[in-house]
């Protein structure tokens, strides 16, 4: 099974992106943060980056042949995270939790987070795969009493699963977080053992380049893991092969 991972920065790179999607039609399940669905006129755009308000519906379009999209909302109805599944491949469930709860959020950013997930078979083993997009405070990327919850509960919910469990998404952690060691407990984090040190582009020029992470159950069999070279948002598209 292939797997992306990415942040899509909410379509600001807009036709690099789908010519992305296009180009990776053969990945089974793509996981994917900063999605607004059906938000025009529902929403203010960001003061600096055109973000696309229909981004969900954009992608959807390009994959029609070959994916089906799922949306879940972690802020009002319309932002959130997607799971976009090759057709044939058998879903038993998809939903999400909330890790972080804030339904009037003050500024931007300090809204509720959900983790989104499906249940699914790899190699005929049952196996839960989840998607996530931690909370951002615009203070950088250390522990907070708020991020150490939020990785409680994945925690709680990964020691729910009786499955086999793969963990992806842009985490918002620096790596010798609390919250990440807390989140990580029991899996591998792939980034840590493949050594990786960035997983932005050249269109982030901050300080600290690592935010996003695959936290997988151990007797998972890696065929491969790495980030891609694409430059379509901000944040580097993570590739897993189970």
């Amino acid at each position: 099974m292939k797997i992306i991972s990415l942040n899509t920065w909410a379509g600001v790179v807009l036709e690099p992106l789908l010519e992305f999607f296009e180009k990776y039609n053969d990945i089974d399940i793509f996981c994917l943060q900063e999605i607004y669905s059906k938000a025009e006129g529902r929403t203010e755009r960001h003061p600096e980056l055109d973000m696309k308000l229909d981004l969900f519906e954009r992608i959807e379009e390009r994959l029609k042949d070959t994916h089906t999209g799922y949306f879940r909302p972690a802020h009002k109805d319309y932002y959130g995270q997607a799971i976009f599944v090759k057709i044939g491949i058998p879903i038993e469930e998809e939903g999400d939790i909330f890790i972080f709860e804030n339904k009037e959020p003050e500024g931007r950013g300090r809204h509720s987070r959900n983790l989104q997930y499906i249940r699914t078979s790899v190699n005929g083993k049952p196996t839960v795969i989840a998607n996530l997009h931690g909370l951002w405070n615009g203070m950088g990327k250390t522990d907070t009493e708020d991020r150490i919850e939020q990785s409680r509960r994945i925690q709680e919910f990964v020691s729910r699963c009786s499955e086999q469990v793969i963990v992806v998404g842009d985490f918002n952690l620096n790596p010798d977080t609390q919250s990440l060691a807390l989140a990580e407990e029991g899996l591998r984090n792939l980034v840590k053992e493949y050594g990786i040190t960035s997983t932005r582009t050249s269109f982030y020029e901050k300080e600290g380049k690592m935010a996003d992470y695959a936290l997988i159950s151990p007797e998972l069999n890696v065929i491969d893991f790495k980030v891609l070279p694409d430059e379509v948002s901000d944040h580097a598209a993570l590739y897993l092969e189970i």
